[in-house]
C-alpha cells in the first residue's frame, strides 16, 4: 500500500538552501540574544534603518570583507535578515 500526501500547490520549503538557512538562523539567534526575540518588529523607522543595514552588509562584501567583525557571521546572512524583516513587515500590512 502506498501512502498519500496532498501537497500539490503548496510551498516547497525543501528548496530553501539549507546552509544559507542555517546562517540566517544563526544571525537571528545572535540578535535575539543581544536584544530580544522579535525586537526588530519594534524598531522605529524600520524601512530606512533595515534597508541601510542590508546595504551596509552588502557593501562590505563588495569591499572584500565577507564576515561581520562583531559576529564573525557572513555579511550576506545579516543582509538577508534585514531584508526578511522588511518583507515580513510589508506582508503583515497586507493581511
Amino acid at each position: 500500500m502506498e501512502g498519500k500526501k496532498y501537497d500539490k500547490g503548496k510551498p516547497m520549503f525543501a528548496l530553501i538552501p539549507p546552509l544559507a538557512e542555517l546562517e540566517v538562523a544563526k544571525v537571528l539567534t545572535y540578535g535575539a540574544e543581544k536584544y530580544a526575540p522579535d525586537n526588530w518588529r519594534y524598531v522605529n523607522d524600520h524601512f530606512s534603518r533595515y534597508l541601510s543595514a542590508a546595504r551596509r552588509h552588502i557593501n562590505m562584501v563588495q569591499l572584500g570583507e565577507t564576515h561581520d567583525p562583531e559576529t564573525d557571521m557572513h555579511h550576506y546572512a545579516h543582509a538577508i535578515c534585514c531584508l526578511m524583516f522588511l518583507l515580513e513587515i510589508e506582508l503583515e500590512k497586507r493581511r
